[in-house]
C-alpha cells in the first residue's frame, strides 16, 4: 500500500483552498531498493542498465474509492541490461527522471532483478491511499 508524498499532499491542499492551481501531470511509475518516505530522501533508483520508469495515463488507474486507488492496468518495466539490486518499493513521478516524488509505497514481496529480468505489476498490485 502507498500513500502520498510530502510535496503531493502539499500541492493537492493548496489546490482544494485555492492556494494554488494544479494540473495533473504524467505519472511515471519508478522502482527503489529502499524505503524513499514521504519526503523522498531514501529514494534508490536503479539507474542505467536498461532502467527506466514507466508512464502511465489516467486510464491506467482505477477510480478511487474509499480513499484509495489501484492500477486498472498491468504495469511492465524494461528488461534489465545488468542487475538493478533488490527492489523493495514503488515510487510515483511527475517526470521521466528527476521531477517531484508524488507517492510512494512497499513492494508485497521484494524482487532482485537480475539481468535479463524485468518487473511487472498487474492490475491491481499498486494501492495508493490518502493517509
Amino acid at each position: 500500500m502507498g500513500s502520498f508524498s510530502d510535496y503531493w499532499e502539499n500541492e493537492v491542499l493548496d489546490h482544494l483552498f485555492g492556494k494554488g492551481g494544479y494540473s495533473p501531470p504524467t505519472i511515471y511509475v519508478g522502482l527503489s531498493t529502499a524505503d524513499p518516505g514521504d519526503d523522498g530522501t531514501g529514494l534508490s533508483e536503479p539507474s542505467g542498465d536498461g532502467y527506466a520508469r514507466v508512464a502511465t495515463s489516467a486510464a491506467d488507474w482505477s477510480a478511487a474509492s474509499e480513499g484509495a486507488l489501484t492500477n486498472a492496468d498491468a504495469i511492465e518495466f524494461p528488461e534489465a541490461a545488468d542487475a538493478w539490486g533488490t527492489v523493495t518499493h514503488f515510487a510515483l513521478f511527475d517526470a521521466a527522471w528527476g521531477g517531484h516524488m508524488l507517492a510512494h509505497g512497499a513492494l508485497a514481496e521484494p524482487k532482485t532483478i537480475e539481468s535479463g529480468d524485468g518487473a511487472r505489476f498487474a492490475a491491481g498490485d499498486l494501492e495508493i491511499r490518502l493517509n
